[in-house]
């Protein structure tokens, strides 16, 4: 039987490579909106939520007495909007993006460089929700106007880049996506030296991609590099330097090298500590990987104790209802679950799939994994009738959005796995096959790349 597949955050990945760019207007440096603004950037930045709601808030108010006219109010929207989207709250975050989008593009006109950086944030949080159809349109718009405005070599135009590569790195379109991240790269490496930390972030989004592919070994030099370039370039305890090492140590731990794994984990989480604190998310996401390294080992009451601790922190910070919480909540589960401790595994399980479902909507991947895992809970305890219709929507969403080949694929075995032990034998066959044909045809294209 398969293992319950669980979605961990990617170890700052995701901070780095979604990361919009803010081409913010200039204002006077000793005005007294000027100085909440760079409060609410500082505030946010270092993972302080509520307090960063708080002063956007404040610089929105200010912004909105300066008149529709003025370009503050774009600015103020739009920060609130990274807060908001920080925080999970996307239905909040998008109307914010809206009316930033929609000021800009009257004050600025419509191919100015602020109007295809307030595109970029909309995509970006069009994607953390699944909304892919309706991303893509928007990242490919946003690079466009940073071509033709600020050059085909600008570093604007190689976050856009990334940007539209991570789009389809989660859709499963390696090929595609190793091509833009390859732009990307090129792009950093011409125009801010070999050795800019910003190449360093290229270098490690294409490291993760090829980890995602299996190319183990050339994912590894690729991190290393970044590794060697970031302790060079900033400093030893840099919070960028924590995300090499802990993507570092998530490859070693996709590899079983768990010793490795661990003394790479610990040396990011400590990092983290010290100069993030232990509330910020990317230390909650260390410990989350962490926890899994823990589970792997079967070092039970360890892993426990962290999830524990994230799930706990994940609320204060984050509140109840973000999905971080929630995947938080489906790690402490899927421990459960190892343990064949079904009566704690569940009703995390249906928390954390109630979460994503309220947070990123009914179709998102990543309700796809919780309708899933729930699912191959109910397996496990005989109840299959409870546990079909959950595989057949985890399908039709997967499906539905081109998701993952290797997550369609593994739904599938899981579900053919039900259907024999119901004794519906051919049609686990038919099942089997078409999750072996999706992973032969997956196998081949990567080779191709």
């Amino acid at each position: 039987m398969n293992a319950p597949h669980s979605r961990w955050p990617s170890v700052g990945l995701l901070l780095l490579a979604t990361a919009s760019p803010l081409v913010e207007t200039a204002y006077g440096q000793d005005s007294p909106w000027e100085k909440v603004y760079a409060e609410a950037v500082k505030a946010h930045e270092q993972g302080h939520y509520a307090e960063a709601e708080k002063l956007s808030l404040a610089t929105l108010e200010q912004a909105r007495n300066f008149g529709p006219d003025d370009p503050r109010l774009g600015t103020a929207l739009n920060q609130l909007g990274l807060v908001y989207r920080a925080q999970g709250k996307f239905t909040k975050a998008e109307p914010l993006y809206r009316q930033a989008l929609e000021i800009r593009e009257r004050l600025l006109g419509p191919e100015h460089p602020e109007v295809a950086g307030s595109l970029n944030n909309l995509a970006v949080l069009f994607r953390a929700q699944g909304k892919y159809k309706e991303a893509e349109p928007l990242f490919a718009r946003s690079l466009k106007i940073w071509q033709k405005s600020l050059g085909l070599e600008h570093p604007n135009v190689a976050t856009g880049l990334n940007n539209l590569a991570l789009l389809y790195k989660i859709q499963g379109k390696y090929a595609e996506a190793e091509g833009l991240y390859r732009q990307a790269l090129a792009i950093r490496e011409k125009t801010l030296g070999p050795e800019h930390p910003a190449v360093a972030t290229a270098l490690n989004n294409l490291a993760v991609l090829y980890k995602a592919q299996g190319r183990y070994k050339e994912a590894e030099s690729l991190h290393r590099r970044a590794l060697a370039m970031r302790e060079k370039a900033l400093r030893p305890e840099h919070p960028d330097v924590a995300q090499s090492l802990g993507n570092l140590a998530e490859l070693y731990s996709d590899q079983r090298k768990r010793k490795e794994a661990e003394s790479l984990y610990l040396r990011s989480l400590e990092i983290r500590q010290k100069v993030l604190g232990s509330q910020h998310p990317d230390t909650i996401t260390t410990l989350d990987n962490l926890a899994t390294l823990y589970t792997a080992q079967r070092r039970w009451l360890e892993a426990e104790m962290i999830y524990r601790r994230t799930v706990a922190a994940g609320e204060k910070i984050l509140g109840p209802q973000h999905p971080d919480v929630a995947t938080s909540l489906n790690n402490l589960a899927t421990l459960y679950y190892a343990q064949a401790n079904y009566r704690d595994a569940e009703p995390l399980f249906q928390r954390a799939l109630a979460i994503r479902e309220k947070a990123l909507g009914p179709e998102h991947l990543d309700v796809a994994t919780s309708l899933n895992n729930l699912a191959l809970l109910y397996q496990a305890r005989g109840k299959y009738s409870d546990a079909e219709p959950l595989y057949k929507r985890s399908l039709e969403i997967l499906e539905k959005a081109a998701g993952p080949p290797q997550r369609v694929a593994t739904v599938l075995a899981n579900y053919a796995a039900l259907l024999k032990k119901a004794g519906r034998g051919a049609e686990a066959k038919e099942m089997k096959a078409r999750a072996k044909t999706i992973r032969e045809r997956h196998a081949r294209e990567n080779r191709r790349t």
